[in-house]
């Protein structure tokens, strides 16, 4: 019964401190002059920081199983709710092709990389190839314009980039443009973290120690339990700003949120402490994950946006992936 309380008790907080650091780290972006993207990574960092701190707390104790699990389940759920569910509510979230690619490219990076790391590769080599290719992305983000067209790349390349990052901006720019930060909003961010990662470590201890005293296997406390709890307020961040149209605002919280998760919860971590050893549902979790990213962004791309014939596909194959989960480990 404690551990249920704790469980409830690490839930509640580690979402309303979330919520508060997601909007004291904004402000402060915005005092440090940062540009639209960057601090869309900002708010999708802080709103990572269930997940991320779940996930590193099981890798620190030895539960490679459930660190694994909360990251990556966390990436194939934000889809399903990020992306399907906020299609099916708002009815149609419209994105720019353009922005598809920007975002889409090094997310499908990302997602190969951590199949490759769970299948084969040493976590630290996963790391390189993913920050090959993530680091140049953030970077571009944060650039100006005219710092874009100074860029050593074809005149095309560099057209089409300034057209794609202007289309992202131009909408975040409403999404998530806050007032400036004071000294009160980094306290406030301070000891919201602070809270977060207390919260946070407190629930996954309980989660685990739950899922061992009723026979639950590691892979479902973390790619199923603790994946859906620590990615709700993303859930809820999307949803709303899909029935505001802010469907390039979508498309970044769910693509970036995914791409901080893997680095900073399973990969830095992994280089640190390990991995574990390898498992088949390790990898279908993971081949899931890279398998619905590219399921997701081929709808998008394709109709221009999702509608809900689209949103009910992707929260289809998640169900199907919670499935042949739960089938893997009876």
């Amino acid at each position: 019964m404690l551990e249920f309380l704790l469980f409830a008790a690490g839930v509640a907080v580690s979402l309303a401190a979330s919520w508060l650091l997601v909007s004291r780290l904004e402000r402060l972006g915005e005092r440090a002059g940062f540009s639209e993207a960057w601090l869309g990574l900002v708010a999708a960092l802080a709103a990572d920081a269930p997940e991320i701190t779940s996930a590193v707390t099981a890798l620190a104790r030895g539960q490679a199983s459930v660190g694994a699990g909360v990251i990556i389940g966390s990436n194939v759920f934000n889809l399903a709710a990020l992306l399907g569910l906020a299609a099916l509510v708002a009815g149609r979230i419209a994105f720019h092709r353009r922005v598809v690619l920007l975002g889409g490219v090094p997310a499908v990076w990302v997602a190969v990389a951590t199949v490759l790391t769970v299948v084969a590769l040493a976590p630290a080599a996963g790391l390189v190839l993913t920050v090959a290719v993530l680091g140049p992305y953030v970077a571009v983000l944060g650039m100006r314009r005219a710092r874009v067209e100074s860029l050593p790349l074809p005149a095309r390349w560099t057209h089409w980039l300034v057209a794609a990052i202007h289309e992202e901006e131009t909408e975040l720019a409403e999404a998530v443009r806050p007032r400036r930060g004071t000294w009160r909003d980094a306290v406030a961010a301070v000891l919201a973290l602070a809270a977060v990662v207390g919260a946070s470590t407190v629930m996954e201890v309980a989660a685990t120690t739950l899922g061992h005293r009723y026979g639950v296997a590691d892979i479902v406390t973390g790619g199923l339990v603790l994946a859906v709890v620590t990615s709700l307020p993303n859930a809820v961040a999307a949803v709303y700003l899909a029935r505001r149209a802010r469907g390039a605002a979508v498309l970044s919280i769910a693509l970036n949120s995914n791409a901080i998760n893997v680095v900073a919860g399973l990969l830095i971590p992994a280089s640190l402490a390990g991995l574990g050893p390898r498992s088949g549902q390790g990898t279908l979790v993971a081949g899931w994950y890279a398998g619905l990213t590219v399921l997701a962004l081929a709808l998008a791309y394709r109709g221009r946006g999702l509608d809900r014939a689209s949103g009910a596909v992707i929260i289809a194959v998640y169900l199907a992936f919670v499935a042949a989960l739960l089938i893997a480990v009876a």
